[in-house]
């Protein structure tokens, strides 16, 4: 695959009894997810989650899904 893919990430906040900071979630790469103490460490580390995932599925011969467009909230 050329060039990077930018997926939406849904950071939310971590509750305490689970050791505070932030998780970052990657809804249109299932299982996809990390964290970090701040937001912006969390989106950091999830960029590393991504490449990871994307080359697991290219070694098991998984498709690659497209970025959407948006997210929608209900």
């Amino acid at each position: 695959m050329t060039g990077r893919l930018e997926y939406p990430v849904v950071i939310a906040p971590l509750a305490t009894e689970d050791g505070g900071g932030f998780s970052a979630l990657v809804p249109d790469l299932p299982g996809c997810m990390s964290d970090g103490e701040t937001p912006e460490e969390a989106i950091a580390n999830v960029q590393d989650a991504i490449a990871s995932w994307i080359e697991a599925a290219h070694e098991v011969g998984r498709s690659i899904p497209r970025p959407s467009r948006k997210l929608a909230f209900g």
